[in-house]
């Protein structure tokens, strides 16, 4: 038995979260990926995975072993890089995470004039608006904007965001511009539920924050589609500034109620560490970190 091809194998079945999805991840027959799980438990002599129609669930045994099989795999798979000179050469394939709206408008553009710098590497970006597990995932770097859950990551810092309230000049002149958050209830609203709940907007109080019921005119699923319709004039949004800024920049949309906006936000850049960081991603990092820093800086205010 193979057993650095049946950890292997173990791995992608709880990644996949079945056995099947394990088979067309590697693009092996069912048949081979269920035998090879079972020849393991076999050798180990205990059970791994308890297995139903629906998913998959580790044993207590099953647990530790994965991770003691990530951990093994991950060695491997660094002294394999190390040996292909991935830390001696920047090259190979680099994957990073980041949300969609900010991904798109400010990242792509410096991933571009990274790869343009960097022939020898090539990106796939992953975007997408949930915090993306970067060791379950295989994803190198990944921009996050928020306070980090995850200590355990590297992390540097590359500016900050605000939480903004607008709406076009043409509606602002038509039903006046909200003076306290108390106002919004006579103001429709276009709600990204993204970000924030249909029926109250949260604002900094006192002590802690204090829910502010609002009536949603519109509910949409994308920044974008929110800043769209307050520029149409439908009512106020609330958005991430850089989601408004180039709207902002146009004049087509002008905040409102800044005193009362929650603390911004940070941006960072993070990644798993290591004892050793590929050069693929350490060069990344010194390309990308002073961009976006300028980038962010010259957000309007």
């Amino acid at each position: 038995m193979n057993r650095f091809e049946s950890m292997s194998i173990l791995v992608a079945a709880v990644e996949a979260g079945s056995l099947s999805g394990a088979a067309r991840r590697l693009g092996t027959p069912l048949a081979t990926v269920s035998r090879k799980v079972s020849d393991l438990e076999a050798h180990l002599r205990t059970r791994l995975l308890i297995r139903s129609s629906r998913r998959l669930t580790l044993t207590d045994s099953g647990r530790d072993y994965v991770a003691a099989c990530r951990r093994i795999l991950e060695q491997v798979s660094e002294a394999e890089r190390a040996a292909a000179g991935e830390y001696s050469v920047p090259r190979g394939d680099l994957t990073l995470s980041a949300p969609i709206v900010f991904g798109r408008l400010h990242l792509l553009p410096i991933v571009t004039g990274f790869l343009e710098a960097y022939p020898e590497i090539d990106v796939r970006l992953v975007l997408a608006d949930r915090a993306v597990n970067l060791i379950e995932e295989h994803v190198d770097g990944a921009l996050r904007i928020g306070a980090l859950a995850d200590s355990s990551m590297s992390a540097l810092k590359v500016g900050e965001i605000r939480r903004v309230i607008c709406g076009s000049p043409a509606y602002l002149k038509a039903h006046g511009r909200p003076r306290s958050p108390a106002d919004l209830g006579g103001h429709p609203c276009i709600t990204f539920e993204g970000l924030q709940s249909p029926t109250a907007w949260l604002f900094p109080a006192k002590k802690g924050e204090m829910a502010v019921s609002i009536h949603s005119r519109l509910v949409v699923n994308t920044a974008e589609a929110a800043v769209d319709a307050a520029v149409a004039g439908l009512g106020l949004t609330r958005v991430l500034s850089d989601q408004a800024a180039a709207a902002r920049a146009a004049k087509k949309i002008e905040f409102v109620l800044e005193a009362f906006e929650p603390p911004a936000m940070p941006v960072h850049l993070v990644h798993a560490g290591g004892r050793l960081l590929p050069l693929k991603l350490r060069a990344f990092l010194d390309f990308a970190a002073p961009r976006l820093r300028a980038t962010l800086a010259a957000l309007p205010g």
